[in-house]
């Protein structure tokens, strides 16, 4: 939440020292058997000050209120320091013309105080009998205010616009680092697929025809062949996955997990929420045999969408409803299903699951979230297989 102007502060904190600081003026004006504050004095001032304090929400109409009140206190002689209440009137048109950009509403709270300041002028008994003095004192009461929340106005749209002019050289610096970024994870990708995926599909393509040509009682060299064979498919689909991440700019850095990790990772991430005391039931794939056909970028999806989709049960979710996880292999890849009972009205277009939607179709795969007719909060990721058959 933005932090309010200096300026509106300081008068937000001066309404409520008021409601303290105008009954000791009151106070302090009082003198036993010489003089005391009128009764009808004292309830003028406290209705000011309860004027002035709800002008932190009505600013014109509590300046005008003030200005009205003003006339009568200007009206009753007043001794020492009972005479600076009236002024209250004089602080709110600052008020007034500081917060608001609407030049009626300045001018009708500077006119009103303008009346009350004529008003004083016609009661004072003691006023200069020349009128260019009272025109002075008219002026100076009324256009100080004027000038000082005009000041003060100013001052506020300059530190905005410093403001402003500060998040746009932020955002130009940080779209420059982000084309840089752009620019060395392309340049990365086009020495990866002119290197070492040339060099990976080579060897796919000799070690492929090394099989054909190989007698029948060779079988143990063919085994070692297709070892080969397989292991440098799996890899060149790797890199071709990363080649994609590496020029999609809309993406976050990409970090791979293997697969003999991604099962402690997916059980630490359920474990997590049971901690916060959710009950998890999980149906997860007993070893990492199942994630062998899932290439480097799969297996991130796969543990990204459990990690995210844990995090919002944790944030969202019915503590006393269960939660359910499963992760199913197939032929055709492998299923992400997740389930729990949401207490919130999220429409699913959190950063979050656009997130997950991002990483899911960057493998290939597809990716829906949503409540269903049960009242369950579903999010379902399918993950194809990568393609073993390159260079066959």
């Amino acid at each position: 939440m933005a932090r309010e102007p200096t300026a509106e502060r300081v008068v937000a904190s001066l309404r409520y020292v008021l409601a303290i600081v105008v009954p000791l003026l009151l106070l302090a004006s009082s003198f036993p058997g010489r003089y005391s504050v009128p009764v009808h004095y004292w309830l003028l001032s406290i209705a000011a000050v309860a004027v002035f304090i709800a002008g932190k929400w009505w600013p014109t109409a509590a300046s005008v209120t003030l200005a009205l009140l003003a006339v009568p206190m200007f009206a009753t002689e007043a001794w020492g320091l009972s005479e600076l209440v009236p002024y209250l009137g004089a602080v709110a048109v600052v008020d007034v013309i500081t917060r608001t950009r609407s030049w009626r509403r300045g001018a009708l709270a500077a006119v009103a105080w303008a009346a009350a300041v004529v008003a004083d002028a016609v009661f004072d008994e003691y006023a200069a009998p020349w009128p260019v003095a009272s025109a002075v004192k008219i002026l100076a009461y009324v256009g100080l205010p004027v000038l000082l929340g005009l000041y003060l106005r100013g001052q506020h749209d300059l530190a905005a616009s410093y403001r402003e002019r500060a998040i746009d050289a932020e955002a130009r610096r940080e779209l420059v680092r982000q084309q840089a970024r752009t620019d060395e994870r392309i340049a990365l990708a086009r020495e990866l697929h002119d290197l070492v995926a040339h060099q990976l599909a080579s060897i796919i393509l000799r070690s492929g025809v090394a099989q054909h040509v190989l007698k029948p009682e060779d079988e143990a060299i063919r085994t070692v062949l297709e070892d080969v064979h397989d292991t440098a498919s799996d890899a060149l689909a790797d890199i071709r996955s990363l080649l994609e991440a590496l020029r999609d700019p809309d993406l976050a850095d990409v970090a791979f997990v293997e697969a003999d990790q991604i099962l402690p990772e997916i059980i630490s991430a359920i474990d997590r929420a049971r901690q916060s005391g959710f009950t998890v039931t999980a149906k997860l794939p007993v070893d990492a045999t199942e994630l062998n056909g899932i290439d480097a970028l799969g297996r991130l999806a796969v543990l990204r969408v459990i990690q995210e989709a844990m995090t919002n049960v944790v944030k969202y979710a019915d503590a006393d409803r269960p939660v359910s996880v499963a992760v199913i292999g197939g032929s055709d890849g492998l299923r992400v299903d997740i389930c729990n009972h949401s207490t919130s009205s999220s429409d699913g277009a959190g950063h979050g699951i656009v997130g997950m939607r991002e990483r899911v179709h960057l493998a290939g795969g597809t990716f829906a979230t949503g409540a269903t007719d049960a009242g369950c909060w579903r999010t379902l990721a399918e993950i194809p297989l990568s393609n073993k058959e390159i260079g066959r």
